[in-house]
């Protein structure tokens, strides 16, 4: 099985549409969706849900209003100032632990002269098992401000693999997150490959050096696609120089097409809706991608001391 991450420097450069197309063309595949922060692969794969399970991750302190005596230690003790005067029913002066801003450093619990803060599981999202018209689905759904999507992104990669054995899938597509940051690397350490989307843009150019840079300390093959090429041929040829100076191999470019957005409203991929040249040059990627990973481990190395 090879697992290919599509990934860019940020968000908006057509990915996830990519990743659908991806998802229509490959045979024998699973599909995941690691953008748990922003999901929206959904959108176009309309999954019907089989399966569905709460993400619980690190924990939450809660005071309990009928115990807390107004003290104000945890107050004093909150480096992340999360505590906040409050009203009992009775009217009497407590305390309250916004949700928001607590960090879960237990340092309140552990202090609380009356022991009157609890400190549970804090449940972060759910994660799902789907089925769509292309294949077998996992997703996510983080909850507004909930943090660790990190491990989420994990669990829903760890189930994909799973489904994906199960059904001795040939492909693992992930949707992965934008950005260099933690959701990143939990999408793409140990796969066989990385396709990062960018635009011809001097932004665009900056966030691809800054992923094509992570890719390399952790020993993952990348490729380069270039979306939207057209708006700027001279930044597109300049982002082709600089892939080879980051050892990237550069596989593709995609016009600028409005079918994106009309194919993405009628709930389809792009190479499932259109047959212009813009569906052309996907499939043609996709070819490319498929004859360059022909060659590639399942899995790839681990950095240095890992």
């Amino acid at each position: 099985m090879k697992e290919l991450v599509i990934i860019s420097g940020k968000g908006g450069t057509g990915k996830t549409s990519l990743t659908a197309a991806f998802c229509h063309l490959a045979k024998q595949a699973v599909f995941a969706d690691c953008d748990v922060d922003a999901a929206d692969l959904h959108l176009i794969l309309n999954p019907d849900i089989r399966r569905s399970e709460t993400f619980v991750s690190g924990h939450e302190a809660r005071i309990r209003p009928q115990d807390c005596t107004g003290c104000g230690t945890c107050r004093e003790l909150c480096a992340f100032e999360a505590v906040a005067p409050a009203t009992a029913p009775e009217g009497r002066e407590i305390f309250h632990i916004d949700p928001f801003a607590c960090e879960g450093c237990k340092v309140c619990v552990q202090f609380c002269p009356q022991q009157a803060i609890d400190f549970s599981p804090a449940e972060c999202g759910q994660w799902y098992r789907s089925e769509t018209r292309f294949g077998s689905m996992v997703h996510a759904r983080l909850h507004i401000g909930a943090e660790n999507s990190g491990k989420l992104v994990s669990l829903v990669r760890e189930q994909a693999r799973l489904v994906a054995q199960e059904q001795a899938a040939n492909w693992l597509l992930v949707d992965g997150p934008p950005g260099i940051g933690c959701p990143v690397i939990a999408s793409i350490t140990g796969a066989t490959a990385v396709l990062i989307v960018t635009e011809p843009t001097l932004s665009g150019q900056h966030d691809f050096e800054r992923v094509a840079q992570l890719c390399r300390h952790f020993g993952i093959p990348a490729f380069l696609c270039v979306n939207k090429w057209d708006i700027n041929p001279e930044q597109s040829e300049t982002l082709s120089r600089c892939a080879t100076e980051n050892d990237v191999t550069v596989l593709g470019r995609i016009p600028y097409d409005p079918v994106f957005t009309t194919a993405q409203l009628q709930v389809q991929a792009v190479t499932e809706y259109a047959a212009n040249e813009t569906a052309k040059a996907i499939r043609q990627l996709w070819r490319q991608l498929q004859q360059q990973l022909a060659s590639q481990p399942d899995q790839g190395k681990r950095p240095k001391g890992d």
